[in-house]
């Protein structure tokens, strides 16, 4: 929904089960005009839309993806950003680190992601630019070496820089403006926005120079212009709080070197706030969140820097003093304390009011995709919950 002029609010599909695209169209039909009835019954309510390869490729068979468009004509929906991190299923199944396969080093991962833009070209209204988070670029713990990582760095900005090119190109024969944004996350290759810059400084901006020079015959300055005009940062508002950057230090890292936020991903981490007494409670409540289906990496900041596990059971074998620590989960933006656990909601405070008076993007996801495998007591009917949450961040704005 158009929160107003140039700001538009949705939630991520990916909350709902969606292997293939019956599975995924059943869902959208089953949830999502239930949810639009609630929070935006008079008005156009956009999708934050996730489909797995498999979906978009089933997508393009026969009349699916005119019959789509069609059902969202006729429902006043509309579709302006996508998620496409996950690539296989993302439900019922264990899923850890790989979230991230294919990674960027794989042409699985680029001719999916390629697909996916041009899907969303023909979704996309006249008159809105369109966005698509993704990887950032592999798994850390993949690569074992130096040598292997930098490889890594080379061969996903390489792919990347060629979905700029694409993404050129569209919108010079569409006029339809979209981008790829990039979501750093605990131990991806790219987990903070320092990282963030490095990528850009390191590897795209000089081996997008060169590449655009010989695709397009352009200069230097109008290649850098055009990479930072088609790969954008998704600040998932968990991950960078997981990360320990507060909004308006990130926004203004960004806005120094002219790196665009493409979307903003609004959701909320746990955090766990120790104390002198006994924390046997709090070890038991943490306990709950220990699912097999997710990473849900754990991260504490000592001396200044942030140390991060790679898996919440690593912290729970321990239990040893901490001071605080932030997990990896992805739990309803609307709660601020959940018995003795408490969430990162004032990042998303903080960030919403930077939004009110600071242009970000015209992108907002609220994403809780781990509805399935929360603690039973945190569960309400999926589409009740869902709503809470929209309404939540409308009540806030």
């Amino acid at each position: 929904m158009q929160l107003k002029e140039n700001l538009h609010l949705t939630y991520c599909t990916n909350i709902h089960p969606g292997q293939d695209w019956n599975s995924t169209f059943g869902s959208i039909k089953k949830y999502v005009p239930v949810i639009k009835k609630e929070v935006s019954k008079n008005q156009p309510f956009g999708l934050g839309l996730r489909l797995s390869n498999k979906a978009s490729e089933q997508l393009d068979e026969g009349t699916n993806l005119s019959d789509f468009k069609k059902w969202l004509s006729d429902n006043n929906l509309y579709v302006f950003t996508m998620n496409g991190f996950p690539y296989g299923n993302f439900h019922d199944e264990r899923v850890k680190d790989m979230v991230h396969a294919p990674d960027w080093t794989s042409n699985k991962r680029l001719t999916y992601t390629k697909r996916l833009f041009r899907q969303l070209t023909e979704l996309l209204p006249v008159g809105l630019n369109g966005g698509i988070s993704t990887s950032p670029i592999t798994y850390k713990y993949w690569h074992k070496t130096e040598s292997d990582t930098k490889n890594a760095f080379e061969i996903g900005a390489k792919n990347m820089l060629e979905v700029a090119k694409l993404l050129f190109e569209t919108e010079q024969s569409t006029d339809k403006y979209m981008h790829l944004d990039i979501e750093p996350e605990p131990d991806g290759l790219l987990e903070n926005s320092d990282e963030v810059l490095s990528f850009y400084s390191d590897y795209l901006l000089p081996l997008g120079v060169s590449y655009f020079k010989d695709e397009l015959g352009i200069g230097r300055k109008e290649a850098e212009s055009l990479i930072k005009k088609y790969i954008t940062v998704c600040y998932d508002v968990c991950h960078f709080s997981l990360a320990f950057e507060e909004p308006i230090d990130t926004f203004a890292k960004f806005r120094e070197q002219n790196i665009l936020v493409g979307k903003i991903q609004v959701s909320a981490a746990l955090k766990i706030m120790f104390n002198n007494g006994d924390n046997e409670l709090i070890w038991n409540e943490l306990s709950k969140f220990n699912e097999p289906t997710y990473l849900h990496q754990v991260t504490e900041k000592i001396d200044g820097k942030v140390k991060t596990y790679s898996d919440l059971p690593m912290v729970l074998e321990g239990k040893r003093v901490h001071e605080e620590l932030r997990a990896h989960y992805h739990v309803p933006i609307f709660l601020e304390k959940y018995g003795e656990l408490f969430s990162t909601q004032d990042h998303i405070l903080k960030t919403m009011e930077f939004i009110k008076s600071n242009f970000i993007s015209e992108h907002l996801e609220i994403e809780t995709y781990t509805w399935d495998v929360l603690p039973v007591d945190l569960k309400q009917d999926l589409s009740v919950s869902i709503i809470r949450e929209i309404e939540w961040f409308k009540s806030h704005m």
